[in-house]
Parts: structure tokens; C-alpha cells; sequence
């Protein structure tokens, strides 16, 4: 990984205020490139921004190879789709960039049959790399028409482990509690109470902890088997905020 580079989902200067708030993710008229081209700009991407900077689970690496992340992205801004930057989708809101996805999932130690909590659905591109590798995924959105369209788009890509429901992620999913792991894409001033309690025992939950106008850290929460979270910093990262209240 690149030590020194602040990892981002929002808030770069070169994603315009105007750009954040289009409508998003209806699906192109035709595409604007051959879907060849698409495959080998995902084959860049995971040799260059995922490989070389010292991802190493399989896994991970295997669904971000996989994955049509152009498929999660505007129509406008599909020859970004795998460009080294979040990109807008809409509501203030965007994919992360494919190394912080890449990074997060590692971080979850993920494999086939883990039952996953994602809070901050977004686009739905990383639920679809978590039910690519086979964890049963459940995640949530507070904005509705994001998380209408992430479905939709989910049901279409045949990801069907990957649940989306329209609510305010920081009470979590307690009918489906306990997860074993959990990961949260927008930046909280703390630690929700509900998700440490929502996370089994053994289980690890990885989550942005800052303000969004000021210093943010990704921070992973291990549950020990006596139930007891241990917190450690991972990086510093730059996320949308964590919303309350529908929208």
C-alpha cells in the first residue's frame, strides 16, 4: 500500500459540488466503449492500483478482477470507472475509489459464507465485490432512490446474496444481527454503538471515525471472543459523512 496517500470517497477539489448532486445510474443508451476495453482497463486497474500496492487476499483480488465496476458508475462518467478516484454518483455521494474498496474487503478477512453488514450502499459496487467472493451481504441506504437503483442493479448483475434496504444504517440490521463482519463507507463521528453490539464475537467491523471537514482515520474494530472491541488506526481516508434520518 502507499503509506502516505489519503485515501478518498469524497471531498477531492476535483469532483465539482454541481457534479455530486446528478441524477444517477440509469443505465447507458449504448456504450461509449467496447466492453473489451472495459475488461482491460479492470485488468489495469487491479495490476496497478490493486496488486502493486500490496493487496494480497485472493479473494479480494479475484472479485475486483471480476466485477463490472462500469456498471456502477453514470453513464456520463463510465470512462472513469476505473480511473485511481471516487467518482459521483449522485446525492452527494460516490464509489470509492477501487483501492479503498480493495483495501476495506481485505481488511474484513472475507470468505465464502460470512454473513456481512455493509453500511452506505451507494452504487452497490462494493456489496457486489463482497456477494462475488460469496459472503451473504446485507446493506443498507439512507438516500431511497439510491439504494432502489443499487438493487435493481444488484438483481441485474445477478448478485443475489447482496440485500439492499432503504434506512438509517446507524441503528444497523438488527433482525439479521449477529454479522461477521461489518463495514461502514461514510465517516462517523464515532463508532455507532448498535453495529459493535450487531457484531459477533470474533467478528471485525471497519469504519471511517472523523469529521468530514477535518481529520478522518479508518479504523478496524476487532470483537473478541468475550465480546470486548479492541480499536486500532489504520490510515487516514477522506469519506462522505455518515447521514442520519431518511432521505
Amino acid at each position: 500500500m502507499h503509506p502516505a496517500r489519503i485515501l478518498t470517497k469524497a471531498g477531492l477539489p476535483f469532483v465539482p459540488a454541481a457534479l455530486l448532486l446528478l441524477p444517477v445510474l440509469a443505465p447507458a443508451p449504448g456504450e461509449t466503449q467496447e466492453p473489451g476495453e472495459f475488461e482491460r482497463q479492470r485488468r489495469t486497474m487491479v495490476r496497478d492500483q490493486i496488486v502493486a500496492t500490496g493487496i494480497e487476499d485472493t479473494a479480494t483480488i479475484r472479485a475486483m478482477s471480476v466485477v463490472p465496476r462500469h456498471e456502477f458508475v453514470p453513464a456520463r462518467y463510465r470512462g472513469e470507472a476505473y480511473a485511481d478516484h471516487p467518482v459521483p454518483i449522485g446525492y452527494g455521494q460516490t464509489i470509492s475509489q477501487p483501492y479503498i474498496v480493495a483495501f476495506m474487503t481485505e481488511v474484513l478477512r472475507p470468505r465464502a459464507g460470512m454473513k456481512v453488514l455493509e453500511v452506505g450502499t451507494g452504487s452497490g459496487y462494493q456489496a457486489a465485490v463482497l456477494a462475488e467472493i460469496g459472503l451473504e451481504v446485507y446493506t443498507i441506504e439512507i438516500f431511497r432512490a439510491l439504494a432502489d437503483a443499487a438493487r435493481d442493479r444488484l438483481r441485474r448483475l445477478r448478485y443475489g446474496s447482496a440485500e439492499v434496504r432503504h434506512g438509517d444504517g446507524f441503528f444497523g440490521w438488527p433482525e439479521e444481527a449477529p454479522f461477521d463482519a461489518i463495514i461502514v463507507t461514510a465517516a462517523a463521528g464515532f463508532i455507532p454503538p448498535p453495529l459493535l453490539e450487531q457484531l459477533k464475537p470474533g467478528g471485525r467491523l471497519v469504519i471511517p471515525v472523523g469529521s468530514v471537514y477535518g481529520v478522518q482515520n479508518l479504523v478496524l474494530v476487532d470483537k473478541g471472543e468475550d465480546g470486548k472491541p479492541r480499536t486500532r488506526t489504520l490510515l487516514p481516508v477522506r469519506f462522505v459523512p455518515l447521514l442520519r434520518g431518511l432521505r
